[in-house]
């Protein structure tokens, strides 16, 4: 799951996205992007609704999120 703005700002950098591109396609303004970005090692507060359409994005682009103690991404192995 997608937990703070640091996780994401790693996630869109591992899918090689630029903000623009990430909300466009997430179906989301540019600034909300950037907000969630700017919480930083803290919690988003977004709206559960935009925290799902871009982790459907970035998952698409073969991100993976953890949370296995501490929030992380990977890419994920290729078959």
């Amino acid at each position: 799951m997608l937990t703070t703005g640091n996780q994401l700002r790693a996630a869109r950098a591992l899918a090689d996205m630029d903000q623009g591109t990430l909300a466009k396609r997430a179906g989301i303004n540019i600034n909300t992007v950037s907000a969630m970005e700017k919480k930083g090692a803290e919690g988003l507060t977004s709206g559960l609704d935009k925290v799902r359409a871009v982790m459907t994005v970035l998952e698409a682009e073969g991100i993976e999120f953890l949370n296995h103690g501490s929030p992380g991404v990977r890419l994920k192995a290729k078959p």
